[in-house]
């Protein structure tokens, strides 16, 4: 018996436990893979090398406290700094200058003054409206949503910020963006490492507050936990385990049990039953609500038939891990250009290279056919340049993160070539000879994210609303992380704020189940 079960051992999942730990309940995580952290881990694959699952650069986990609630650092988490914080190149002129974002932003409008002099003053009026904006998101992401708290929040920002967030709340990121820059290649790329990888369009309705990801990179800056990003994660099961909470691994939920109108704890596909008069869930929400919830209470039955009717989405991302002994050179970083910029390495940031809008449109549309787009959108690191602990003796280890690939391919994963076709194509984009230094590699595809992580159809559930949905109510279970059924809380990326490495939903569910919850365990 526990004061509180939690379900996945996600980032999120282990952020809500180590609180509610630290808060004196008695809290069980169960985890059905062998380890926790989900697809914020680090892994050990191609003989000795160590790679990320997901993309290495921690930007909004940074905006919370909780590195410093939870005492992190003494738990072995220490972060480095990335800058240049990103390079956009473009699949249509391999030729031309990338754009170079520096976290100083005096610096990266110097550098854009050389390789985009006409985009300056636009980036200009960019910054003085989407910072503000910025530093409001960080605001609202920081505690639950309900009405009373962001009203708070907001009430001395209604002039200037308040107002803007609501408009980019209602409009797609493509029209945000496209009102400050005019060159096209900017806001593919600005996409590309925003909403893209939400699966939606750049002119997809709603999706606006997406680009204000330039800005929150000024803001904020990017770091990579030294040792790869599954640092995070076990940082915070260590400080878990430091505050009393246990951690089960290879357990694997069934079912939600349920006894009147409220929780009793969860059946393991064992059989064992685990019992706790609370419950979160830090997985798929349709999972835990549908799959799970075998038998309702009568207050939750049309939350459950809500989300039985919604269709299973299908997931669309793969990704490439290699161990090069050649690191891939962009011919567009040259000595010219870094003498006009000032030096950087280009091999610190994320580079993303991207396709014009009409095509990422396309290759959107070819995802239902099980197809991917000639020229998809592509973001590359390599992280054992910044964080010498990745290396493989003198080798480097290279991610190679391909957006919009289907779950289903015509032919099946196992035969196709498309990944190698992902590499080739990459290559010719860089100087000669980086394909030579291909010592092994590996792809990881939405088949694989099924079977390895859980996900349904390889699909990585992001809350697809935005503050203003959050501050209306919709789907309460994802904004208020808490369900009809009495002592069943959800928290995951399929909750608010939503998905990347971020954790908000995991500090923010804690504190709704203390509230909720913590007086009736604690007496």
């Amino acid at each position: 018996m526990a004061d509180v079960i939690v379900v996945g051992g996600g980032h999120n999942g282990l952020v809500c436990a180590a609180y509610l730990a630290r808060a004196g309940l008695d809290v069980v995580v169960l985890e059905a893979r062998g380890t926790t952290g989900g697809c914020a881990s680090t892994v050990d694959a191609l003989d000795g090398a160590r790679v990320n699952v997901c993309n290495c650069d921690h930007t909004m986990v940074r905006t919370t406290a909780i590195a410093d609630e939870l005492d992190l650092a003494a738990h072995g988490l220490s972060y480095l700094d990335v800058d240049p914080q990103a390079l956009h190149v473009s699949w249509d002129s391999p030729g031309a200058a990338p754009f170079v974002q520096f976290r100083d932003v005096d610096r990266t409008i110097d550098a854009l003054a050389v390789t985009h002099p006409t985009q300056v003053d636009g980036y200009r009026r960019y910054l003085a409206d989407a910072l503000p904006v910025a530093r409001l998101l960080v605001e609202l992401t920081s505690a639950p949503p309900t009405p009373g708290a962001v009203l708070r929040r907001l009430a001395d920002r209604r002039a200037t910020a308040l107002p803007r967030l609501l408009d980019w709340s209602r409009r797609s990121v493509g029209a945000v963006l496209q009102r400050y820059l005019t060159d096209e290649s900017l806001v593919a790329g600005a996409f590309t490492t925003g909403p893209a990888v939400w699966g939606v369009t750049a002119g997809t309705p709603g999706t606006g507050l997406g680009a204000t990801g330039l800005a929150m990179r000024h803001l904020v800056g990017i770091g990579r936990p030294v040792g790869g990003s599954g640092a995070l994660p076990a940082a915070v099961h260590a400080a878990l385990v430091a505050a009393g909470g246990r951690v089960r691994t290879g357990a694997r939920v069934a079912e939600v049990l349920v006894e009147g109108p409220g929780v009793r704890g969860v059946r393991l596909s064992t059989g064992e039953v685990v019992e706790a008069p609370a419950v979160v869930c830090a997985v798929d929400p349709r999972q835990a609500l549908v799959d799970w919830l075998g038998s309702p209470p009568s207050g939750a039955a049309a939350m459950t038939a809500r989300w039985a009717a919604r269709p299973t989405p299908d997931g669309y991302e793969s990704k490439i891990d290699a161990v090069v002994s050649r690191l891939p050179r962009l011919p567009q970083v040259d000595d010219a250009l870094l003498a006009a910029t000032g030096p950087f390495d280009q091999h610190v940031p994320t580079t993303t290279i991207a396709p014009p809008l009409t095509e990422i449109a396309a290759a959107h549309a070819l995802l239902p056919e099980g197809r991917v787009a000639p020229r998809p959108m592509l973001l590359v690191n390599t992280p054992s340049v910044l964080d010498p602990t990745m290396a493989v003796g003198d080798d480097h280890v290279f991610s190679l993160e391909v957006l919009w690939t289907p779950y289903s391919l015509p032919g099946g994963w196992a035969s196709s070539t498309e990944p190698q076709r992902w590499l080739t194509a990459y290559a010719a984009q860089v100087e000669p000879g980086f394909l030579d230094g291909v010592r092994r590699w590996r792809v990881v595809t939405p088949e694989d994210y099924e079977r390895d992580f859980g996900m349904t159809r390889g699909y990585a559930p992001s809350f697809a609303g935005g503050p203003l949905a959050a501050l209306l109510g919709r789907d309460r279970e994802l904004t208020r992380y808490e369900t009809p059924v009495r002592g069943l809380f959800l928290t995951g990326a399929g909750t608010f704020p939503g998905a990347g490495v971020w954790g908000a939903s995991g500090r923010n569910a804690a504190s709704v189940v203390l509230r909720r919850h913590g007086a009736r365990a604690a007496a």
